[in-house]
């Protein structure tokens, strides 16, 4: 027997990687030592030293049943931009930039069109935000995953100055809450959204999406914010709290970055809500409640900042909207 008659073809995730090298090595920047093919990604890191105090962050995550609705559709190209934008952001929240990107793909049966597919996703979306794909993993596991799925999943490892930190410890009752808007569902709520809509023709083009198939807006890929908020700081501005809209929308996360004793109120009709979702709440009845805790809603990133502040940040960022304020308390609450 060879190892290919267990179902793994060693051959072909070759091939597919050779295919995306290319790629992967146009996201390499002059501090890469060692990237494809070394038992372990090297990246010189000297320019720490000019941190006073720097504080290494890290985070690990994986895009979820999106990987579904992108295989039952054939449409790959944007899972390398979900998962790397959805990183980013995490790390941003603390106030963190990126230093290289780790990629993880496994399946039953890596196709070489699919695998060549992603990496190309995950290498274009690493270059946009300036960062290495500084290695990873490529797994064929038969009898482990079901033949038709894909998982991935990645960890990012970024860098701030801990006297530049984010904690939220500067948060007041009255300091206003912006938002940036998402894109759409991005990494969260799939689960949900795939079975209220199962059945459903994902290539038609809907009136109610602005005549777009549904496929394409349940796949529109995650949006990354490090831009907005790089802007704001090179500003001036102080941003007391970030929060990254993701599972569990915005009573989840919102609280994690608020200090104990305070809460928040969301005012709706703030906010631009992206269609999707009000079609994904009338096919299955759902309630606004669990449509908040499941999905981000079009809340994609929400900032903390003092109402001077805020007012300059909307002059310097048009498409921020201030949604709703700190108050005492606890929770969180949609009015």
């Amino acid at each position: 027997m060879k190892y290919q008659d267990a179902g793994v073809d060693i051959d072909r995730k070759a091939g597919a990687l050779k295919r995306a090298a290319q790629k992967i090595k146009e996201t390499y920047t002059p501090q890469v030592l060692r990237g494809i093919g070394a038992f372990g990604g090297m990246l010189e890191a000297s320019r720490l030293k000019e941190m006073s105090e720097p504080v290494l962050v890290a985070s690990t995550d994986g895009v979820g049943t999106k990987t579904l609705l992108a295989a039952q559709t054939g449409r790959y190209g944007g899972l390398g931009f979900d998962l790397v934008n959805h990183s980013v952001n995490d790390l941003l929240v603390q106030g963190a930039r990126p230093l290289f990107f780790m990629d993880y793909i496994a399946s039953a049966r890596l196709e070489a069109e699919v695998l060549a597919a992603v990496l190309g996703s995950l290498a274009e979306a690493c270059k946009a935000v300036g960062i290495p794909l500084l290695g990873g993993e490529t797994a064929e596991m038969p009898g482990v995953y079901h033949e038709g799925s894909l998982d991935l999943a990645g960890t990012i490892v970024g860098v701030v100055d801990k006297a530049r930190i984010v904690d939220g410890s500067k948060v007041q009752p009255g300091d206003v809450l912006l938002a940036l808007p998402s894109s759409g569902l991005h990494t969260n709520g799939y689960s949900l959204a795939r079975k209220v809509l199962a059945g459903w023709n994902l290539e038609e083009p809907r009136p109610e999406l602005g005549g777009v198939p549904l496929a394409e807006a349940l796949l529109e890929p995650h949006r990354c914010y490090l831009e907005e908020v790089a802007l704001l700081e090179r500003e001036g501005l102080e941003i007391r709290a970030m929060a990254h809209i993701t599972g569990g929308g915005v009573f989840e996360n919102l609280p994690r970055v608020l200090p104990e004793g305070l809460g928040a109120e969301i005012r709706r009709g703030s906010f631009p809500v992206p269609p999707i979702f009000d079609l994904i709440q009338r096919a299955g009845n759902i309630e606004v409640q669990e449509m908040f805790r499941v999905f981000n809603m079009g809340l994609g990133y929400i900032l903390v900042l003092s109402s001077d502040m805020a007012s300059w940040a909307q002059t310097l960022l048009p498409q921020i909207y201030p949604v709703g304020y700190i108050m005492e308390g606890s929770g969180i609450k949609v009015a």
